[in-house]
């Protein structure tokens, strides 16, 4: 099934106590398609500016990424991020924010992209992912993320988006400043109550959350000892495990929220998106993840599948 992805391109500079990376391609929509190509061919929607290399234009299209939705603005300048994580790399503090081209961007969405049945809207202001669903034809499944910002700034419009989308990804933070609740299964549940028929609260080394019904799953992150970079661990994360739900498709025509997934199929494509977003922290930006198979993604998830069994 078809996968279309609106979110951010950009260029990182990364420093960790592993190294350094310049210039580095990255950005959500990147990571994230990267990730959702080991199951499915993906669409992506954002803009970049002239300065965006050849050289990454092929890598992406080389790997099943249909950059129809990209955007090239004549004389802009790509997003840029530079960021610097502690010795123990569970902080990273930001040096420097170059919006440049991503400041103004509104998505347009191609003709050919709006019949896509699986949506994914990352990191951006509620009312761009919401200008995002407004250009739809009816999609089976929509999963959105977001941040402190735009729960601080843009609360009622989040709210709103809320009661549109299928999924919600988040931090523990994140969830608990949304929801005004200290405890983390409580802003699990109240986020379910605002709209979204499944929650996923990410816990970084600890693994994530799942909200559905009734429902509380927590899994493990995958134990990896190589941890290089940690940029876009998440965004891969979301990218796999709506690669893996395009991957099984849905049937028929959607008849309420969610209802084209599973929540098996969900289940494993939460383990699926642990298990790649461990490929993205072993190497800088996303030398690693461009590289992982659909056969090193199997392979690893069978590992991680005896980790869960008792």
């Amino acid at each position: 099934m078809s996968l279309l992805v609106v979110g951010s391109v950009a260029y990182d500079t990364i420093k960790t106590p592993h190294g350094e990376a310049p210039d580095a391609l990255g950005g959500a929509a990147v990571y994230f398609s990267l990730a959702a190509r080991i199951f499915t061919p993906v669409r992506l929607v954002g803009v970049v500016g002239d300065d965006f290399r050849d050289d990454d234009v092929r890598l992406l299209e080389a790997r099943k990424i249909d950059l129809g939705g990209l955007e090239r603005v004549r004389g802009g300048k790509t997003f840029r991020w530079s960021g610097e994580y502690s010795p123990d790399m569970n902080r990273r503090e930001t040096l420097s924010v170059e919006l440049n081209v991503f400041q103004d961007f509104r998505p347009k969405v191609p003709e050919a992209f709006r019949d896509s049945r699986f949506v994914f809207l990352a990191n951006a202001s509620p009312v761009t992912q919401a200008s995002v669903l407004d250009q739809m034809d009816r999609p089976d499944f929509v999963m959105a993320d977001t941040m402190d910002l735009w729960i601080q700034t843009q609360h009622r419009e989040l709210v709103d988006l809320l009661g549109r989308i299928d999924g919600l990804l988040l931090n523990d933070s994140e969830a608990m400043l949304l929801t005004d609740r200290h405890n983390l299964i409580d802003a699990g549940r109240a986020i379910l109550a605002m709209g979204p028929s499944r929650v996923v609260i990410k816990k970084g080394e600890h693994g994530s959350v799942l909200f559905e019904g009734d429902r509380i799953v927590p899994l493990p992150a995958y134990p990896t000892s190589h941890v290089k970079d940690p940029t876009g661990a998440g965004d891969s994360f979301a990218g796999a495990l709506m690669g893996f739900l395009a991957q099984k498709g849905s049937s028929g025509p959607r008849k309420s929220k969610g209802q084209g997934v599973e929540p098996k199929t969900f289940k494993v494509a939460l383990a699926y998106g642990t298990v790649v977003a461990s490929f993205t922290v072993e190497d800088f930006g996303v030398r690693r993840i461009a590289e992982a198979t659909e056969g090193d993604t199997r392979e690893r998830f069978e590992v991680y599948r005896e980790f869960l069994t008792l």
